[in-house]
């Protein structure tokens, strides 16, 4: 796994993530993995950043406020479909989603979040900064589509403090 400057694979890391990626949380008990397919990447405070969403009822919620800290792994190559899939829908909270979606834990460079083993690019980040979403401050349509049971997100921004790639067997990418 190499060190890589994240603006290389920012529009690659884009396009991946509305396929399905990996946010990994930890902390003193527990490592977690969750899909995300919502997320940005910019520059803000003369800093770049991954920014993420996160409902209030899930378990990585609580863990990340606790940890401060977390990845993104990405798959490019891998077909991790059926994994991103159970990682989406089982909760963390009494289940051990690694096991279940037969995924690798490996340890992270710059944070204390694992990273997914089988995926090929990975963004480590400490959280500066959250907003949260509120009803007052959304338009009517989204919280309709997105909000219609009053589970809304806390969007995290996290400052890149490592981007690493990883080959896969032949794939170059």
């Amino acid at each position: 796994m190499k060190k890589v400057i994240y603006t290389d694979y920012a529009k690659e890391a884009l396009e991946h993530l509305q396929k399905g990626a990996f946010l990994c949380v930890s902390n003193a008990e527990l490592d977690n993995v969750m899909t995300i397919s919502w997320g940005s990447i910019g520059n803000y405070w003369g800093k770049a950043h991954f920014m993420i969403l996160v409902r209030y009822s899930r378990h990585t919620y609580k863990m990340l406020e606790d940890s401060k800290q977390f990845s993104i792994s990405i798959p490019l190559n891998s077909n991790l479909k059926d994994a991103l899939a159970k990682c989406g829908k089982l909760s963390g909270r009494d289940t051990n989603k690694w096991q279940e979606a037969n995924l690798t834990k490996i340890d992270a460079h710059e944070v204390n979040s694992k990273l997914v083993g089988e995926c090929e690019l990975h963004f480590e980040c400490k959280v500066v900064a959250r907003m949260p979403f509120e009803k007052e401050k959304i338009v009517e349509t989204k919280i309709e589509n997105f909000y219609n049971n009053g589970d809304y997100h806390v969007l995290y921004y996290g400052e890149i403090l490592g981007t690493y790639l990883d080959k896969k067997g032949d794939v170059i990418i």
